[in-house]
């Protein structure tokens, strides 16, 4: 699915890694949805929305492929 995760991680000057550490998932699973490899499940999505302070459709588009 399309998404904005690796331009709001930019934005915070996050690399990867300290993004899988405040989602509490992997460096592979943050690579995994910017490179829109893989989805995140309903609750991760949820996590990421909250963080950047952001709806989930504000993040992903699922309508983008």
């Amino acid at each position: 699915m399309k998404n904005h995760l690796r331009t709001l991680r930019a934005e915070r000057g996050w690399s990867q890694a300290e993004l899988a550490e405040h989602l509490e998932v992997s460096r592979q699973a943050v690579n995994a949805i910017e490179t829109e490899k893989h989805d995140p499940s309903l609750p991760l999505a949820f996590r990421i929305a909250r963080l950047f302070g952001k709806s989930i459709e504000d993040i992903f588009d699922p309508e983008a492929r």
